[in-house]
């Protein structure tokens, strides 16, 4: 299961004008699960649900304050892992498309993969 692309507005950073300014950051998870049984039953309690999984990737990254976006992605997988007992593994990349960093890049970002 894949939820990509999600946009929020948060305050992570090493800089104090990050924390205070906040920027916009990107996450991405993929989540691991038997969707067999949801897929021949038609029932959502077989599954995970997508607004839940946007929700609380939200509330980490719009509610919390953390220096790395590595805090970020495990808090996240911390917390869909928590949350959902029927996935297995989750993949969380966090990426941060404007650090305040001098060059030329696209962007930044960090994975994990963690697990049961």
């Amino acid at each position: 299961m894949y939820v990509q692309g999600m946009e929020f507005y948060g305050y992570h950073g090493v800089f104090r004008e990050e924390n205070i300014l906040g920027q916009r950051f990107l996450v991405d998870v993929t989540l691991e699960l038997d969707l067999q049984p949801a897929g021949r039953s038609d029932c959502l309690e077989y599954t995970v649900n997508y607004a839940d999984v946007y929700e609380r990737c939200r509330a980490i990254v719009e509610e919390r304050t953390f220096a790395l976006i590595e805090a970020v992605a495990e808090a996240i997988a911390a917390d869909l892992l928590a949350a959902f007992p029927v996935v297995e593994r989750c993949i969380v990349k966090v990426t941060k498309p404007n650090p305040p960093i001098r060059g030329h890049y696209q962007h930044v970002a960090v994975e994990i993969d963690r697990g049961r």
